[in-house]
């Protein structure tokens, strides 16, 4: 948890830092994915993750999840900010909004042979990644999941003969019946 604290005592003397996952409904077309990062850019906020991708071809609708971070108030400006912006239909805070889920998908090469090679496939194995190209000298697994779990297995595969790794970034959806 990071704090900042003030000499002033009216203020909050610490402010904890929180990871939001945001969900924004978008026109799809040119420069709407330009103007959504250049708010992050323009006021210094970072973005951890970000995916789009069209999901309503017919009402020509992407949708775009950002995992930032930040303080209450700063992500409450964040979606309002963001609400503001001309093509934007809906901003939804996924971690706030109700119980929702988050995946990532991530390819992982490796390479290796003898014991290590064993291993990489036992590691594989236990976290359900699957391979999709193998070689004498190497492996490419792609594996899914939570953030944490495919950390724990890059971390996992770094001593076996991690080579590269490719992530999407986070998806992520609410639970229940009800759409965004």
């Amino acid at each position: 948890m990071n704090t900042a604290t003030s000499h002033y005592p009216a203020a909050p003397t610490s402010e904890r830092v929180e990871v939001r996952t945001l969900c924004v409904l978008v026109d799809n077309e040119p420069g709407v994915l330009a103007r959504v990062i250049g708010l992050f850019s323009g006021r210094g906020y970072n973005i951890d993750s970000l995916t789009v991708s069209e999901t309503e071809h017919e009402k020509h609708l992407s949708r775009i999840t950002i995992v930032t971070r930040g303080t209450p108030m700063v992500l409450e400006q964040i979606k309002n900010q963001l609400d503001r912006q001309v093509p934007v239909h809906r901003v939804i805070d996924l971690t706030t909004g109700g119980p929702a889920i988050a995946r990532e998908l991530a390819m992982v090469k490796v390479r290796g042979s003898g014991d290590n090679r064993m291993e990489a496939l036992r590691l594989a194995d236990a976290f359900r990644a699957r391979v999709i190209d193998a070689t004498t000298e190497s492996f490419v697994f792609e594996i899914t999941g939570a953030s944490d779990k495919i950390e724990s297995f890059i971390n996992l595969m770094l001593p076996v003969g991690l080579v590269e790794v490719s992530r999407t970034g986070i998806v992520a959806i609410g639970r229940g019946p009800e759409g965004m």
